[in-house]
């Protein structure tokens, strides 16, 4: 029995993780959950898993859930930002499930990695931010990094058996998002509601504003060079709109292997949860008589400028991956928030990397100063 930690727990990755539980309740056991603010569903989740440790971030939700609990002792409940990082290190844990968004998954996961737990990736941000802090620190604690993100999971199973010095690309798909083929003229408009509407792919708010703007393809670029220990010219973006081929390594014999799957981010989740064993998954299995063409399409960079933003970010190094997403961040927040539009993020984002000077070679500190410094500056730019 297998025992995990899913911080993050009410959000899409989070309750994805806990059906993948839920189809393998003898190998699996679910010890600490921890959310942000949403105290309804996680009392419903402490009554179904009962875990040894329920954390929220917010101290109103914690009190309002507290008041209902009083009674409830099989589960210890706790509060706050301290708490939630806490959390990552508990004891008797083996993996840690880092679904949290943003940059806020940066300290816990790296609390886990001091305490020795495997991660379950899906925190893309915190490589983006502190790759080379955080896959160093795993590399001295012995801790696996077991990617979440289905065209990630797609590239460690295709990597499964292979020598990573053989690796001549990573082809990491692209759905394309619910604007793929639009000009930047047909964007000027779109409403929330329009760019929340992805044509494949069922997802949390933020990463689906992401994906529309390649914002989140960008943030997968950094994320495996990091991860695969690659150059960035060896990450190549191909726009896959069906989104069965989860991504393809080529090798430098010019073969390619695939990875392949219906849209359901239960397969990669449980994958990094049970590895290195396979087992039966609650996904759906493809069928090969009925599907449709799978076409494939080199992106639109001038139109989609947040993919051509983070290779920039990722090649210039140091502290410019960590600026670049700290201004996405803002940038999101304030579209779904109807305070900029669509089109602006991408001008908050390239207005705020290009007034912060790039430091080489920065520790967590440094990370943490330059994050704040950079959303103060895409606050500003919001505001005007």
């Amino acid at each position: 029995m297998k025992k995990i930690a899913i911080l993050g727990s009410t959000g899409s990755i989070g309750t994805q993780a806990l059906d993948v539980v839920r189809a393998h309740p003898n190998e699996l056991q679910v010890s600490v959950i921890a959310a942000n603010s949403n105290d309804e569903l996680l009392e419903k989740q402490i009554d179904e898993f009962k875990p040894e440790l329920a954390v929220l971030s917010d101290e109103s939700a914690y009190q309002r859930l507290k008041s209902r609990l009083k009674n409830h002792t099989e589960t210890k409940l706790e509060c706050g930002r301290t708490s939630f990082i806490e959390a990552a290190a508990y004891d008797g844990v083996e993996i840690v499930v880092t679904s949290m968004l943003g940059f806020a998954g940066l300290e816990p996961t790296l609390k886990a990695i001091d305490a020795g737990k495997d991660i379950a990736l899906a925190n893309k941000e915190t490589l983006v931010v502190a790759g080379e802090i955080v896959m160093k620190r795993a590399a001295e604690r012995g801790v696996q990094i077991l990617p979440v993100d289905s065209e990630h999971g797609a590239f460690f199973q295709c990597l499964q058996g292979e020598d990573r010095k053989s690796i001549k690309k990573l082809l990491l798909t692209a759905s394309g998002g619910p604007f793929r083929g639009k000009t930047r003229d047909d964007l000027k408009d779109v409403t929330i509601e329009q760019v929340l509407s992805h044509p494949t792919w069922n997802m949390g708010k933020k990463i689906t504003v992401d994906s529309a703007t390649l914002v989140n393809k960008g943030l997968e670029v950094i994320e495996a060079k990091h991860l695969y220990n690659v150059e960035y010219e060896q990450i190549q973006v191909v726009v896959h709109p069906q989104s069965i081929v989860h991504s393809m390594v080529e090798f430098c014999d010019n073969s390619i292997i695939a990875q392949l799957a219906s849209t359901d981010m239960r397969l990669p989740i449980q994958y990094a949860l049970t590895y290195p064993k396979r087992m039966a998954s609650p996904t759906a299995s493809l069928d090969f008589w009925s599907m449709q063409n799978l076409t494939f399409e080199k992106p639109d960079i001038d139109t989609f400028k947040g993919l051509k933003f983070a290779y920039q970010a990722g090649k210039t190094g140091g502290t410019s991956p960590c600026v670049f997403n700290a201004a996405n961040e803002v940038a999101v927040h304030a579209f779904l928030s109807g305070k900029i539009k669509f089109l602006d993020i991408y001008n908050v984002i390239e207005e705020t990397m290009s007034r912060q000077a790039v430091i080489h070679n920065p520790n967590l500190e440094t990370l943490i100063n330059e994050d704040l410094r950079a959303r103060s500056i895409a606050d500003s730019l919001v505001k005007v």
